[in-house]
């Protein structure tokens, strides 16, 4: 990040460390924790249904350095309907627009312990950010509950102010995107339409297989910079192969790329699951870019059919158009083709920009990030995950 904070034995009393919470949403200088007396007084209010509340409205030039926050366990529609918007310089747009959880690298509105080098999610309930997020005359955040009911929100932005920010610091963005479905044969668009100069982060990714497969993720990760025509820059190799994984793609997660939600039916092994969320930061592999930015991953799967089903793979091809090439024959143990074919898939994506100049992201559609995320017959009800955080009353 070429932050010499990042180094600990780094000391720059120049540096002014500030915090802003409920009890101090200024992060003024002296003045925390004022409540009842100081014993603990306003740690967290209740978030009313339609409530746009400012967790930090801060003068620069400055950094945030770590965003924690807590909500109680609900279901999936509300817990992702909390979203959280970040205004740059007074700017009527917002630069970040995105589900909370998303921020912190879960899709879907399923929360979910992990830990990476730049977000975390302690015991799937504690959310953590350390993503750098500088700002130079001055930075809004607002989080707002696009819900039907009121939640509790607890939270801590922990931030510095300093006497300049060089110009090459970029501004952090955070856009979401979600198509359900997809278009066969069109790559969908994790970050599109970012002016440079500036940085791509990295993003987290959430899917829900649709189309029947043996393995729904074959489709590469593309990014195209700075002009790039019909054919990119980079292009990856498979989407396990963008985490860092392997033939396939279990539950993991590790300082740079990890599928930490992956939910299946329990009791069958194999089974494609119901939702994958998987993430990759570009720290130590940096992706730079001078005046555009627009990184894409296709929809790909494989199959495969067995001797005596060439009615099923001849349908098959009718949805599901050859991809790479071709299928391949008579391969022995009973199969009579085997090979990758487009699908369509629901797809949603976190993108992490920076940019040296402000510019707004789309704002979160509601209806099109909560739909079609329900909570699935198998998975475990709000609250009831082990340790018993089940939360105040009224949060579920």
């Amino acid at each position: 990040m070429n932050d010499p904070v990042w180094d600990p034995s780094h000391v720059d009393p120049s540096l002014d460390s500030r915090a802003a919470t409920f009890e101090n949403p200024s992060g003024a200088r002296g003045a925390g924790g004022a409540a009842h007396g100081g014993r603990k007084g306003a740690p967290s209010r209740w978030i009313e249904p339609g409530e746009r509340v400012v967790l930090a409205d801060l003068d620069g030039p400055g950094v945030i350095r770590h965003v924690w926050m807590t909500f109680p366990p609900a279901r999936p529609e509300r817990m992702r309907s909390l979203l959280l918007e970040v205004f740059y310089d007074g700017a009527a747009e917002p630069s970040v627009s995105v589900p909370c959880l998303d921020f912190f690298g879960l899709p879907h509105g399923r929360p979910v312990a992990y830990h990476s080098a730049l977000t975390a999610a302690n015991e799937g309930r504690g959310f953590n950010s350390a993503i750098p997020l500088p700002f130079r005359r001055g930075v809004r955040v607002e989080l707002v509950n696009a819900g039907p009911r009121r939640t509790l929100l607890y939270y801590q932005i922990d931030y510095t102010l300093q006497r300049e920010l060089p110009e090459t610091r970029g501004l952090l963005h955070v856009s979401f995107r979600r198509e359900n479905p997809t278009v066969l044969r069109r790559d969908f668009a994790i970050a599109d339409d970012f002016r440079g100069p500036g940085r791509f982060l990295g993003c987290n990714v959430g899917v829900r297989p649709i189309d029947p497969c043996m393995w729904w993720g074959e489709g590469e990760v593309k990014v195209y910079r700075d002009g790039d025509g019909a054919l990119p820059t980079i292009c990856g190799t498979g989407l396990e192969d963008y985490v860092g994984s392997a033939w396939g793609l279990g539950a993991h997660a590790t300082p740079y790329g990890g599928a930490p939600l992956v939910v299946s039916p329990p009791g069958k092994p194999g089974a494609i699951p119901d939702f994958v969320g998987f993430y990759r930061w570009h720290v130590a592999d940096p992706i730079m870019f001078a005046r555009s930015l627009r990184v894409t991953i296709q929809q790909i799967g494989a199959m495969h059919f067995l001797e005596g089903q060439e009615a099923e793979l001849a349908r098959y091809e009718r949805t599901n158009p050859v991809a790479g090439e071709g299928w391949l024959y008579d391969l022995g143990r009973g199969i009579h083709a085997w090979g990758i074919a487009e699908r369509v898939d629901d797809y949603c994506a976190t993108a992490y920009v920076y940019c040296t100049a402000a510019q707004p992201v789309p704002r979160v559609d509601v209806a099109a990030a909560l739909a079609d995320i329900s909570r699935r017959d198998y998975e475990p009800r709000p609250g009831s995950a082990p340790g018993g955080a089940t939360g105040p009353p009224g949060a579920s």
